[in-house]
């Protein structure tokens, strides 16, 4: 079985959680995700998050513990093992949102409650749970 790795930052301002919601036409459109993605090969994990955070919202971040972990297996069926590490992450210097439109097509700063009243992948309605 292939596995995949995925790293995310949980980056807030204040009582606040950057989200970002997949853009029409990519894999999971029109639902919210934190900032993350794919590690290369041999890539650490909070390299990861911290590259795929720069790339989707033009945000430089560093990360400063880990929330959560989650793995499950691909839902298009595929031989495929999915594992996701979330970290907590802060902003190295003030710097505005600028979206991957490839990606992601908006974005929102969100508290809790406000991020489980939208349509989330399971594995962030486990952090958002914690």
């Amino acid at each position: 079985m292939t596995e995949k790795h995925l790293a995310y930052c949980w980056i807030a301002r204040g009582e606040r959680v950057l989200f970002l919601r997949r853009a029409a036409g990519v894999f999971r459109a029109g639902q919210w995700e934190l900032p993350g993605g794919t590690a290369e090969p041999g890539e650490p994990f909070q390299t990861t998050a911290v590259r795929e955070a720069a790339e989707e919202t033009g945000l430089r971040v560093r990360v400063t513990g880990e929330l959560g972990r989650a793995e499950w297996p691909d839902i298009a069926g595929r031989d495929l093992r999915i594992h996701a590490v979330v970290y907590a992450a802060e902003e190295t210097g003030p710097a505005d949102v600028v979206l991957n439109p490839a990606e992601h097509d908006d974005f929102a700063w969100l508290t809790r409650a406000q991020a489980l009243e939208l349509p989330l992948p399971d594995h962030f309605r486990e952090v958002l749970d914690r």
